[in-house]
């Protein structure tokens, strides 16, 4: 099967039905996506495909196959970080971090297809990506200011 990553190449060998998450972690080294609760209901598994949020425990490899898949890895580097990512670090939005990469990734996400989000769109856009920490004030701060960020670019 052949995958593009974060804007990388790979042939994987593995079972067709193999959930995108697995072959993320354990074929490819690319621990940032992480196992939350593998029925697509807590958000900690999000990656981009195609530039779409997906819960990647759920999307068996074949569905990738073809597609540009992005993992936290590859949304910006700490030379140049991706605006959400900025404005994580500025609202101090984690604080066990367990959830953040999947939340970093629906939130980018998110202010792809809506440059303006009011808080509505926030919280619905957001709504299936879970904090046992309860950051979302947080969270819903930090997408504002990413939001402003983007817009002044």
């Amino acid at each position: 099967m052949k995958l593009t990553v974060n804007s990388k190449n790979y042939e994987v060998d593995v079972e067709e039905d193999m959930p995108l998450l697995w072959v993320l972690r354990d074929e490819l080294g690319l621990t940032g996506t992480k196992f939350g609760c593998g029925i697509a209901q807590c958000g900690a598994c999000t990656v981009h495909m195609d530039g779409i949020a997906v819960r990647s425990c759920q999307v068996p490899v074949t569905m990738a196959n073809g597609a540009n898949v992005t993992t936290i890895e590859g949304l910006g580097t700490p030379e140049l970080l991706h605006a959400v990512q900025e404005a994580w670090i500025e609202h101090q939005v984690a604080q066990c971090g367990y959830c953040q990469s999947g939340q970093i990734m629906q939130a980018s996400s998110l202010l792809d297809q809506n440059t303006n989000p009011t808080d509505e769109d926030i919280d619905i856009a957001m709504s299936g990506n879970l904090c046992r920490c309860g950051t979302y004030p947080r969270i819903r701060a930090a997408i504002n200011a990413a939001a402003q960020k983007l817009k002044e670019a």
